[in-house]
């Protein structure tokens, strides 16, 4: 077996003939927390589109747990082989409690309202064991829409989680958070690696200097370096094409929404 749970070769993805993921590779280990930066428009998100089934690739390969072409599945298919991801703005049912939110994930496509009545012990006891992971063991019994903006976001990864992925794809889960919310989220980070493989995207570089983990850095869709956050922070390259963005942007007057870029970042 490959010691790496996903696999990128050569991968190419165009969109109006424009390629947003050029001649792209890199290796995720098991049991590997790792996160991916880079500007707007690197291919950032296009690559767990691509992950996750949402996109088919020009040319290259994407291996799964050293078996899985990811390109001969559909999404749904990739998701019950271990593919889990959460996108950036939490999405769960307000009406629900936590609890029932978890259920209704860990039953998967099952009616629901025959998931909210009699709940087999074994999805009980997998939803019990996310709860205490994700610290809302307390607020099991609130409707999810009364929830911070910091705990929807935990709720929303518990909602992957329940479902037992192997590799977690994650879309910026500190954004918005508060500083006591984003060290919060950092500790549930290192807990959720312990046993399976995290990719993050994310755009917070002190939320990323707290993690003794490998930063890979995109830009115009390829890697442009990779490793430990304090070699990725003196890479003049990075400086220059990010980093340095960053700091501009720092100093700049505030703005509303995100700053400009592919949408498909």
């Amino acid at each position: 077996m490959s010691d790496a749970i996903l696999a990128v070769d050569d991968l190419v993805v165009s969109f109006d003939g424009v390629r947003v993921l050029d001649e792209l590779s890199l290796r995720i280990g098991y049991s590997e927390l790792r996160f991916l930066i880079g500007p707007n428009g690197a291919g950032k998100t296009t690559l767990l589109d691509v992950i996750t089934g949402r996109v088919r690739p020009v040319r290259g390969t994407v291996v799964f747990d050293g078996r899985v072409d990811v390109r001969r599945h559909r999404g749904d298919e990739l998701a019950r082989l271990g593919i889990g991801r959460k996108f950036q703005a939490p999405s769960v049912f307000p009406e629900l409690t936590v609890r029932e939110n978890l259920t209704v994930a860990a039953n998967g496509s099952a009616p629901l309202l025959r998931l909210l009545g009699r709940t087999p012990a074994t999805v009980a006891d997998r939803v019990a064991r996310t709860l205490a992971l994700i610290g809302l063991g307390e607020r099991a019994s609130v409707r999810a829409g009364l929830l911070s903006h910091g705990e929807k976001q935990w709720l929303e990864i518990g909602i992957v989680l329940v479902q037992e992925p192997k590799l977690l794809l994650l879309d910026e889960p500190a954004a918005g958070m508060t500083r006591a919310e984003r060290d919060r989220t950092g500790y549930l980070l290192q807990q959720i690696s312990t046993d399976r493989s995290v990719l993050v995207i994310e755009h917070d570089m002190q939320f990323v200097r707290q993690f003794s983990a490998t930063v890979t850095v995109l830009h115009a869709g390829r890697v442009l370096t990779e490793g430990p956050m304090a070699m990725v922070q003196a890479n003049e390259q990075v400086i220059d094409v990010y980093l340095g963005r960053q700091r501009h942007a720092a100093s700049a007057p505030a703005a509303s929404g995100k700053e400009d870029g592919d949408a498909r970042d």
